[in-house]
C-alpha cells in the first residue's frame, strides 16, 4: 500500500477543503484540530478530484509503516530524542537524555525519516485511523483492512502515533489511543493511504 511520507499539511489541506482550522498556522505544519469525520471528508473530496482512492490507513497500515521493519519501541531504536521527534521532551524514555519541549507543531520534514522514507510516526501530531477502536485484538481482520463495527453506539475511532505535547512512552510504534469521532484538538491530525485505480 502507499501511505503519505507526511501528515497531511495545511497547505493540502486548505486546498481541497478551503479551511484552515489549525491552532498553529504554518502551509508546511501539519492541519490539526480536524475530526475524524473531517480526515474523512478531506479523503472523499481528494478522491473525487484525482485517481484512484485516498482513505485514512487501517490501525496495521499505519503500525506497518511506523515501524519500518523494526523490532524496538521506536522505528529509530530502543529510545527516541528530540533530535529525530517532537515530543514532550522534558520527558525522558528508559536512559535517553531530557531534550527540547518546542510545545507546537513543526514542519512536516523537519525530522528524519524512518527506514520506509516516512516522516513523524513518533510525535508532531497524533494521527486519525479508519478504524473503530478496539479493546484488544481478537478477531481483528489477519489482511491489513480496517477494523470496522457498522451502526453500533460507540463512536470512538483509533488514533495513533504521539503528538508535540506528549510525553515518548506515547510516541512508541505500539501505543494506541482513541476519541470520538467528532473530537478536535491541536495535538491531531491525519495522513493518507492511497489505492491507484485497478
Amino acid at each position: 500500500f502507499y501511505i503519505g511520507q507526511t501528515e497531511v499539511t495545511q497547505a493540502q489541506y486548505q486546498e481541497i477543503m478551503n479551511i484552515n482550522p489549525s491552532e498553529f498556522k504554518g502551509s508546511e505544519l501539519p492541519v490539526e484540530n480536524v475530526s475524524w469525520h473531517d480526515a474523512k471528508e478531506f479523503c472523499t473530496k481528494l478522491s473525487q478530484q484525482t485517481s484512484g482512492i485516498y482513505s485514512l490507513p487501517s490501525e496495521s497500515q499505519w503500525e506497518y509503516a511506523c515501524k519500518a521493519g523494526s523490532t524496538t519501541p521506536f522505528a529509530f531504536g530502543n529510545t527516541i530524542t528530540t533530535d529525530v521527534a517532537n515530543y514532550y521532551g522534558d520527558y525522558i524514555y528508559r536512559k535517553a537524555p531530557k531534550g527540547v519541549y518546542r510545545q507546537k507543531t513543526t514542519v512536516v520534514t523537519t525530522f528524519p525519516p524512518n527506514a520506509f522514507g516516512v516522516f513523524d510516526m513518533h510525535g508532531n501530531v497524533a494521527e486519525w485511523c479508519e478504524d473503530t477502536w478496539h479493546d484488544n485484538y481478537q478477531e481483528a481482520p489477519v489482511d491489513g483492512s480496517s477494523w470496522i463495527i457498522e451502526n453500533n453506539n460507540n463512536s470512538k475511532r483509533l488514533i495513533r502515533g504521539g503528538s508535540y505535547s506528549q510525553i515518548p512512552f506515547h510516541c512508541r510504534s505500539a501505543t494506541r489511543s482513541s476519541r470520538p469521532a467528532n473530537f478536535t484538538n491541536s495535538q491531531l491530525g491525519f495522513r493518507v493511504v492511497y489505492t491507484p485505480p485497478a
